[in-house]
């Protein structure tokens, strides 16, 4: 189950999530209090299929409730009315702002005050969680030590009858034997719920031992290119920031190399081409791991992040739908990712479908930029775009009818539902203008008016 933590402000809102699995809590951003913040949290909440929230509830120093307490309470109140179902706990909090600042001043990384509030909701989530644990731990061995007592009492009752005949009349230095024998099975109760609670205590210790051991972030962004994934993996810090202890090494190559060119045993990777690999399929997101984790781990999570996007939209039949396998809708997700902004991603992914219905080839110089980066990425060989557009390459998409033979980044959700539902026109054509905005045609010569008139210097920078 995941939770959602919220540091709310009256300007921003800090969110962070946690799986009750993993038990790590993670900064996600922030939210502008402008009149939005309900629905963009409605939709981090069903992005994360969770109606679950821990609000901080801010203390004084000395304990007590402030003005920014009820402030909360009254957010939580409008809360459950703007998402119905919601479930809402508290969790105290006092300077958490300042603990965050002083993390984020610590990893010598930029930050801005969104940062900050996103940090602080981290810090809120992960204490509830731990004290939720703690809490679980203690009713666990109250519980198990008053059933162990009780049959202990059952048990010493039961003999005692049977016995009681026997020993009413047999005395110890003058004290009748079954009063003596009572003392001693109320001290071995005892007995028994000290090692128990010392069990417990000992666990929830470790627990808390590997919750604070060194653990680091990592994000796939939507857009980028496994290459861009392998870059990132080789500089990773390990050690989260602490040099505290023991140091741990950098990946290296072999083992960054050697992991994204295995094979993963996930369904939505049944139709790739052997050599494939994972590019595509790395859905984007920030993952938190353990300083110990292998690149296979971390490849593994982006892979499941992948698969659980797949299944919870339901993306095998509405790719089905459009005539694409799961392996060729997630390929033209990518491509319309490097194409489109995310508001003109839908629309995008109507001319390509279009196009590809119609027998026409889909042009993507996205798709060429790829593959020259692949085969020429210094642009040595290929040095002019009239050269890099005739590239002999199986992604070359204006030479080469159809989808190239895989993804040329990892698609974003927005890129992958709206190749699954894109919108209700029929373009044919496409193009970004100098202005930044998406200018659409049916026809070529309509399509060459637009360059002409938008498109002078985007069209003809190299690729």
């Amino acid at each position: 189950m995941k939770i959602i933590g919220l540091d709310v402000g009256e300007k921003r809102i800090g969110v962070a999530k946690v799986d009750s699995d993993t038990k790590i809590a993670l900064p996600v951003g922030f939210v502008e209090v402008d009149g939005t913040e309900w629905e963009q949290i409605a939709k981090i909440a069903r992005l994360n299929s969770t109606n679950f929230f821990v609000l901080g509830l801010p203390r004084s120093n000395e304990g007590n409730e402030t003005k920014q307490t009820l402030y909360v309470r009254r957010f939580a109140t409008t809360l459950t009315s703007k998402i119905p179902g919601a479930k809402i706990r508290f969790q105290d909090e006092s300077l958490t702002s300042v603990e965050a600042e002083d993390r984020l001043k610590k990893r010598q990384k930029k930050y801005q005050k969104g940062d900050i509030d996103a940090e602080a909701a981290s810090i809120i989530l992960q204490d509830f969680i731990e004290q939720f644990s703690r809490n679980k731990t203690q009713e666990s061995s109250v519980a198990e030590t008053t059933n162990v007592l009780k049959k202990s009492g059952d048990k010493i009752a039961l003999n005692s009858k049977k016995a009681s005949s026997k020993l009413k009349k047999i005395t110890l230095f003058g004290i009748p034997i079954v009063v003596v024998l009572a003392v001693a099975a109320v001290i071995a109760g005892f007995k028994i719920h000290d090692n128990i609670v010392a069990e417990r205590e000992r666990q929830f210790a470790e627990a808390a031992a590997a919750m604070k051991a060194k653990t680091f972030n990592f994000t796939v962004l939507p857009g980028e290119t496994v290459m861009d994934v392998r870059a990132k993996l080789l500089k990773v810090d390990r050690n989260g920031g602490d040099t505290d202890g023991e140091t741990i090494p950098n990946y290296t190559a072999s083992e960054v190399d050697a992991a994204l060119g295995a094979r993963y045993d996930y369904g939505f990777l049944k139709d790739a081409p052997s050599d494939a690999g994972v590019e595509g399929f790395l859905y984007p997101e920030t993952y938190n791991f353990y300083g110990d984790a292998s690149v296979s781990d971390i490849i593994n999570k982006f892979l499941s992040g992948m698969n659980d996007v797949i299944q919870k939209n339901n993306l095998t039949e509405r790719y089905s739908a459009q005539g694409l396998s799961i392996y060729e809708g997630v390929t033209l997700a990518s491509i319309v990712q490097k194409e489109s902004p995310s508001p003109e991603m839908p629309t995008v992914a109507q001319v390509f479908l279009s196009r590809m219905n119609a027998g026409m080839g889909l042009g993507s110089d996205v798709t060429v930029s790829y593959a020259l980066d692949k085969i020429d990425p210094d642009r040595t060989t290929y040095v002019d775009n009239l050269a890099a557009l005739s590239i002999d390459s199986c992604y070359n998409t204006r030479i080469y009818a159809g989808l190239p033979c895989g993804p040329i980044s990892n698609p974003g959700l927005t890129a992958l539902l709206s190749v699954a539902e894109p919108s209700d026109t029929d373009y044919l054509f496409f193009l970004t203008g100098d202005d930044g905005l998406m200018y659409y045609s049916y026809t070529e010569s309509e399509h060459n008016q637009n360059a002409r008139t938008h498109c002078k210097e985007l069209c003809s920078i190299s690729l």
